[in-house]
């Protein structure tokens, strides 16, 4: 089995991708303390290094490199700041990169990157991962369309060692989006097919603070039979449950419920289920918004894995 090293690991998204496409994760290393524990308790074998990578001066020899580095100022739904210091974290994985000499390697941010503001950034790291002796391509992927019950996209870079001779193709999808009918494809699953068995109303597993008026100037309700608004790491600003009633526009940015009805977001279980995680176990260590954040934060799995999976069988 492929051995691989994990970056920016979060609680386990990447790794978790990873190791359903058949790897091995041999190290992960991120700084947050709750999301190794969320980690650990739901994927034990892993040696997860807590601290700054900038710290860790030698890696296992691996065949994959896999890195998700803090993207707050490229993602659409964040502080936008394409000058912030935590943007050119990917300068520690080129590092980790030149280093391990993997012969494959796998990076994921937001689909934020590709702006305008930020090209100039992009183009950095694709220039340096070159130069390290890689054949690199990258894409916008959409995690529905491989199985995830989600609004979200991503950017990946995947590189594969230039000796080896061969290149990267992204895969193709293995679900139809909603409102398409791909001859052959199985549809995108729903929020019903996600979360339906769990309870209507978990007691404390949902932040139940008031919905202000940011989070009512747009629509954050979807029903039963749609996939899920982009699961977020600020609890505050987590979906509405489709037990809440419907959100209706009654001007710029300003919605109200056309009912006065209890109302709830999804809670951190669901969003996980909704981030294709399945059942997972939540230390006490960490609070409710704790949870919701290293969710929130990470990548789907099995869009980790689809990519991970079309890697040629260079091991």
């Amino acid at each position: 089995m492929p051995k691989a090293v994990s970056l920016f690991t979060g609680c386990g998204g990447s790794d978790r991708g990873l190791i359903d496409a058949g790897f091995d994760v041999v190290m992960a290393n991120d700084t947050m303390g709750y999301a190794r524990d969320v980690y650990l308790a739901n994927l034990p074998e892993t040696d997860y290094v807590l601290g700054n990578v900038a710290d860790v001066r030698s890696f296992p020899e691996v065949d994959l490199l896999a890195g998700c580095y803090p993207c707050q100022g490229f993602s659409v739904g964040g502080v936008r700041e394409a000058g912030r210091k935590i943007n050119y974290l990917y300068r520690e994985f080129d590092r980790a990169l030149r280093q391990i000499k993997p012969k494959a390697f796998i990076v994921e941010n937001v689909s934020g990157m590709r702006n305008a503001n930020n090209q100039h950034l992009a183009v950095n790291q694709l220039t340096r991962f070159r130069m390290a002796g890689y054949k690199v391509d990258w894409s916008i992927l959409d995690a529905r369309a491989y199985g995830v019950a989600q609004e979200r996209t991503r950017m990946f870079f995947v590189g594969i060692r230039s000796d080896l001779g061969v290149r990267y193709e992204f895969p193709q999808p293995t679900h139809s989006l909603p409102g398409e009918d791909v001859h052959g494809l199985p549809s995108c699953p729903t929020i019903r097919d996600r979360i339906e068995d769990l309870p209507l109303w978990p007691e404390g597993e949902y932040d139940n603070q008031p919905f202000h008026w940011y989070y009512l100037s747009r629509d954050r309700w979807r029903d039963w039979g749609q996939v899920s608004r982009t699961i977020v790491a600020n609890s505050r600003h987590t979906p509405l449950h489709p037990v809440s009633p419907r959100l209706k526009r009654i001007g710029t940015d300003e919605w109200r419920f056309v009912e006065d009805a209890p109302a709830r977001r999804l809670s951190y279980r669901e969003a996980a289920r909704l981030q294709g995680f399945g059942d997972m176990t939540f230390p006490e260590t960490g609070g409710t918004r704790l949870r919701y954040r290293v969710i929130g934060n990470a990548v789907p799995p099995p869009l980790f894995k689809a990519v991970a999976s079309a890697i040629p069988d260079i091991w």
